[in-house]
């Protein structure tokens, strides 16, 4: 099982780095919205829908996606994504979602019935996730794989200081395996990553004076985004229970599905997004 789970992140993690840097906008926003629909096969299956409606959301996600990448009326740019006003309006909604009703939603244990409502957060956090990535990309692929890294090392970090010194349970009826030790290991090593990353601020795309006031704010935002990461994956942890399954999916052999992959990115990357908008500039 580890050694399909090594093989498995190997190969992912090549194609990701090959795409990322080897195709433009565009052909990127393609073939991340090809993943993105996978997600929304996935999350059909864990909203139970039938057949009609399951339909009616992998669909919709596909169509909205792919209106936003190739129809003019959405005034994609290769070089610089979407409109301020697209990206305000999808990322920002997202962003609100996360910070104000997602950890509402864990506190109190909402199991959300209504099949509407399942498919607008559906279409809203996989949608806003998508255009995230695309957007960061268009400006630079290095700048994307630098946010993507917040929650790559957030969750590292938070299974092996968890798994060392974890002993108060984080959320015991969600995900028992993680800890409130392992969340501060978390928020610690992306805090210390913030630091190191301020060499690279000018690639970045970042032209002012690193003041400190500047570099304090920087690494709160990133800090955030590392405690927002965490939602994300206890809120697909949630919606998993919920359903009865330990997997989203299948399709990663050892990783389970999709969801599982990108479960703490759907909550990081549209405020990311943001970030690198207006501040990183």
């Amino acid at each position: 099982m580890l050694k399909t789970r090594i093989l498995t992140a190997v190969v992912l993690i090549a194609l990701v780095l090959a795409a990322l840097f080897g195709l433009p906008a565009r052909g990127w926003g393609a073939v991340t919205l090809a993943i993105i629909v996978v997600g929304a096969i996935e999350w059909a299956n864990l909203a139970s829908y039938r057949k009609q409606t399951w339909l009616l959301f992998v669909a919709g996600t596909f169509l909205i996606g792919f209106n936003l990448l190739f129809t003019p009326g959405s005034r994609f740019d290769h070089d610089y994504g979407w409109p301020e006003g697209i990206l305000l309006l999808v990322c920002g909604v997202a962003t609100l979602f996360w910070l104000l009703i997602a950890p509402a939603w864990l506190a109190m244990g909402w199991q959300v019935e209504s099949k509407l409502g399942l498919a607008l957060v559906g279409w809203l956090v996989l949608i806003a996730t998508w255009v995230a990535v695309v957007q960061i990309q268009a400006r630079s692929p290095g700048l994307l794989l630098a946010m993507m890294a917040i929650v790559w090392i957030a969750d590292t970090a938070a299974y092996f200081v968890g798994r060392r010194f974890g002993r108060r349970k984080l959320a015991p009826t969600i995900s028992p395996g993680k800890t409130w030790e392992g969340v501060y290991g978390a928020l610690l090593a992306v805090g210390l990553y913030a630091l190191a990353l301020l060499p690279f601020a000018p690639e970045g795309g970042y032209t002012r004076a690193l003041s400190l006031a500047a570099v304090l704010g920087w690494v709160a935002v990133v800090i955030a985004l590392g405690a927002l990461s965490v939602v994300g994956d206890l809120f697909e942890s949630q919606l998993k229970r919920h359903r009865g399954v330990k997997d989203s999916g299948t399709i990663l052999p050892g990783h389970g599905g999709v969801l599982d992959r990108i479960d703490a990115l759907l909550a990081a990357m549209p405020p990311a997004a943001l970030i690198a908008y207006y501040l990183i500039r």
